[in-house]
């Protein structure tokens, strides 16, 4: 299991457990102090030993490569700034499935849209719903409803019940 760190931090503490047993120090007593295993001490020695200070450098993390380069992902997040109309959907809200169907036609790249909406929320956008409102909605007929109705509603269900002993 990797470190915690970043790889910069890492390389260092190799270098300073180098550098503490040329000073002297046993590798169990630097192995102490960094916290680590003394075996890993001594591979790190070994390692000196045989590649010199590059054998200590910092390597790449391993992992897949990135599907978009950083140009492509500064204009996709863009797009997020013009209405999906421009783009060709017909309505102006913006989905995680809307943006993995624009990178797909425009990039070949398939995403999915659960991905999308995580990688979204990563660069600071909240997946965001309109409120839905009736078009047939009347708010003179809700006040006057909730004016003479709703209390004579709320009277009904308020007669007292018996108490049994």
């Amino acid at each position: 299991m990797r470190s915690k760190g970043t790889a910069s931090e890492l390389e260092a503490r190799r270098q300073m457990a180098i550098k503490r047993v040329q000073e002297g120090w046993s590798q169990a007593a630097v192995a102490n102090f960094l916290g680590v295993h003394a075996v890993t001490v001594a591979k790190w020695v070994a390692t000196h030993r045989a590649q010199g200070e590059a054998g200590l450098a910092a390597k790449p993390v391993p992992g897949r490569p990135r599907f978009l380069n950083p140009e492509q992902e500064r204009l996709v997040l863009a797009w997020l700034a013009d209405k999906p109309t421009a783009h060709g959907f017909r309505t102006d809200l913006w989905t995680a499935r809307r943006v993995a169907d624009l990178i797909r036609r425009k990039f070949a790249v398939e995403y999915h849209p659960n991905y999308l909406r995580e990688w979204l929320s990563q660069r600071g956008y909240s997946p965001q719903k309109p409120r839905r409102r009736p078009r047939q909605r009347n708010d003179a007929v809700i006040e006057q409803w909730l004016a003479i109705d709703w209390p004579r509603i709320q009277k009904k269900l308020r007669t007292p019940r018996p108490i049994w002993f």
